[in-house]
C-alpha cells in the first residue's frame, strides 16, 4: 500500500469524522465545541446596529465604527482565504486517497474488493460535498469582498466628514477669537471715550440746568424743586464720578512713573512733605558728579496731563513750596547728552498745622516774621542783621527798626513771591520776593512753617484784591486750580 505523499498539510492533527447516510451521501458529525456565532453574522449584526444608531453618535465615534468593522471585515477575508487553501489541499488528499484505493481494488478480490469499492464511493462522496462547499466558500468569499469595500467607502466618507467638522470648527475658533479682539477694541476706546467724558457731562449738566430754570418760571414750584433736587444728585454723582476717574489717573501715572524711577540713574531723598528738602543722589559711584550736569525742576498738574517749569530751580536741592501742596514733582538731569527723569513717589503733603497756624495768624489783621535777608538784587547781602517782614491785608513792608527796605501794595503789577529756589540748606526756610521791578529779597524766616505761613497769607490777601503773587515766569492762572 501506498504512503500518502509528505508535502500534503491539514488543517488539523486528525482526519475529520463523516457518517454515511443514505445512498451513501456523506453528512458532517454535529461538533460538540460551541465555538460562538461566526464572524460573518457579528460583522453584519455590527454593521445593522450602526446603522440605526449612526444619527447618535459623533461624527468622530461614527468613523471610529466604520474602522472597526473594516478591519473586522478584513479578518473574515483572511479566514475566507484560510478555508480556501484547507480546501484546496482537502481535494489533494481526496485525489491521493481514491487513487491509493484504485490500486488496492486492483490487487484484491471478493469481499475486501467491495470494501474498497464502498471506500471509493465514500471518498467520490467526500469530493463532491468538498465541491459544493467550494462554491458556498466563493460565494461567501464575493459577500465579505462586497462588505469590506462598503465599509471602505463608508469610513472614508466618515473621515470627509470628520475634516469637514473640524474646518468648521476651526472656522468658528476663529471667528470667536475675533469677536473677542473686537469686544478688547472696544473696551479700550470706551475707556478713552470715559477718560475725556467728564467735560462733556459738566456740559450736559449746565444745559439740564439752564432748562431747569426755564421749567421753573412756567410750571409749578414743587415739579421744579424736585428737580432741582435731581439736579443737585446728578451734580453730586458727576463730581464723584470725576473724583474717582481723576484718582486712577494719578495711581496709573504713579505707578508708571515709579517704573521710570527704577531705570534712572538718580534718586530723590527726602520725604517731599511742605517744609522738607529734596535731594538728588546719584546711585552708584559712577554716574557722573550733580556739579557737571544740567537739571530742572518741574511741577506735574493734578492730573499729570502737563508738567509746569519751576524757573530758577535749576539745583540739586529744592524745598517744596505751598504751591506745590498735592502736585507731584518732577526733575531732568542732563549730562552728555543723555536725559534722566526723577519723580517723587506721591504728591507733596501739607505741613501739620500749617493751616491752624495761618488761620490764627489771619484773624490779627497784620503779621510780622523776624527775617534775615540771605540775598538782595541777586546778590549776597554781607549784614545778618534781623529785619521786620509785615504781611499786610493790602501790603507787604521789610524794615530794620525804623528804616523802612521796601513797601509796596498787593496791587503792584511786578510784585513776584515764592519759595526760594536757588539750593542750599536752608531753602525750606527762604523765600523770594520782588517788591517792585529792580527790587528783590531773598529772605531767610526762623522755621520752616514761618516761611509757609508768610507765603500762604500773602498769597490769600493779594487774592483779595483780585492780584494772583506767582513766583518769576510762573504761569498766574495755574495757581488757581
Amino acid at each position: 500500500m501506498q504512503a500518502v505523499s509528505a508535502d500534503v498539510s491539514f488543517k488539523s492533527n486528525k482526519f475529520p469524522k463523516y457518517k454515511l447516510g443514505p445512498d451513501y451521501q456523506i453528512l458532517d458529525e454535529a461538533t460538540m465545541e460551541n465555538k460562538g456565532p461566526p464572524l460573518k453574522d457579528i460583522v453584519a449584526q455590527e454593521t445593522e446596529h450602526l446603522s440605526d444608531q449612526h444619527k447618535r453618535l459623533s461624527v468622530r465615534d461614527l468613523a471610529s465604527k466604520f474602522d472597526n468593522n473594516l478591519s473586522a471585515a478584513a479578518k473574515l477575508s483572511d479566514e475566507a482565504k484560510l478555508r480556501e487553501v484547507a480546501s484546496l489541499e482537502g481535494h489533494v488528499l481526496l485525489k491521493k486517497l481514491r487513487d491509493a484505493l484504485e490500486h488496492l481494488r486492483g490487487r484484491l478480490a471478493g469481499l475486501n474488493k467491495e470494501d474498497v469499492e464502498k471506500a471509493i464511493s465514500m471518498v467520490e462522496a467526500l469530493a463532491v460535498k468538498l465541491t459544493q462547499n467550494e462554491g458556498e466558500l466563493i460565494q461567501e468569499k464575493f459577500e465579505v469582498k462586497k462588505l469590506a469595500n462598503f465599509l471602505k467607502q463608508a469610513s472614508e466618507d466618515a473621515k470627509k466628514l470628520v475634516n469637514q467638522e473640524r474646518s468648521f470648527a476651526c472656522a468658528e475658533i476663529e471667528s470667536a477669537k475675533a469677536v473677542v479682539r473686537r469686544i478688547g477694541e472696544a473696551l479700550d476706546e470706551q475707556e478713552k471715550i470715559s477718560l475725556t467724558s467728564g467735560i462733556q457731562e459738566m456740559e450736559e449738566m449746565v444745559e439740564e440746568i439752564q432748562q431747569a430754570r426755564r421749567i421753573r418760571l412756567l410750571h409749578h414750584p414743587c415739579k421744579v424743586m424736585d428737580m432741582e433736587h435731581e439736579l443737585r444728585a446728578l451734580r453730586l454723582q458727576i463730581q464723584e464720578k470725576s473724583a474717582f476717574s481723576v484718582k486712577l489717573q494719578q495711581e496709573l501715572m504713579l505707578k508708571k512713573l515709579a517704573e521710570e524711577n527704577k531705570l534712572s540713574l538718580y534718586a530723590l531723598e527726602g520725604s517731599g512733605g511742605l517744609g522738607s528738602i529734596l535731594r538728588l543722589q546719584p546711585r552708584s559711584e559712577d554716574t557722573m558728579e550733580l556739579s557737571k550736569c544740567s537739571i530742572q525742576w518741574y511741577r506735574l498738574s493734578s492730573q499729570c496731563s502737563r508738567r509746569e517749569l519751576i524757573s530758577g530751580a535749576n539745583k540739586s536741592v529744592y524745598a517744596p513750596e505751598p504751591f506745590d501742596v498735592g502736585r507731584i514733582l518732577q526733575v531732568d538731569i542732563i549730562s552728555h547728552g543723555q536725559k534722566s527723569t526723577v519723580t517723587t513717589a506721591c504728591p507733596v503733603q501739607p505741613a501739620v498745622g500749617l493751616e491752624s497756624y495761618v488761620e490764627t495768624l489771619s484773624r490779627k489783621g497784620n503779621s510780622e516774621f523776624s527775617v534775615v535777608i540771605s540775598q538782595m538784587n541777586g546778590r549776597n547781602y554781607s549784614s545778618h542783621s534781623a529785619h521786620l517782614l509785615r504781611v499786610g491785608k493790602m501790603r507787604m513792608k521789610l524794615s530794620k527798626g525804623w528804616i523802612t527796605k521796601a513797601r509796596d501794595a498787593y496791587s503792584s503789577t511786578s510784585m513776584q513771591l515764592c519759595g526760594f529756589r536757588g539750593g542750599g540748606n536752608v531753602a525750606a526756610k527762604s523765600l523770594f520776593w520782588q517788591s517792585r521791578k529792580g527790587q528783590s529779597f531773598v529772605l531767610v524766616f526762623e522755621s520752616e512753617r514761618e516761611r509757609n505761613a508768610a507765603i500762604v497769607l500773602a498769597r490769600r490777601y493779594a487774592l483779595d484784591c483780585n492780584v494772583v503773587l506767582a513766583g518769576p515766569d510762573d504761569q498766574a492762572s495755574l495757581y488757581l486750580l
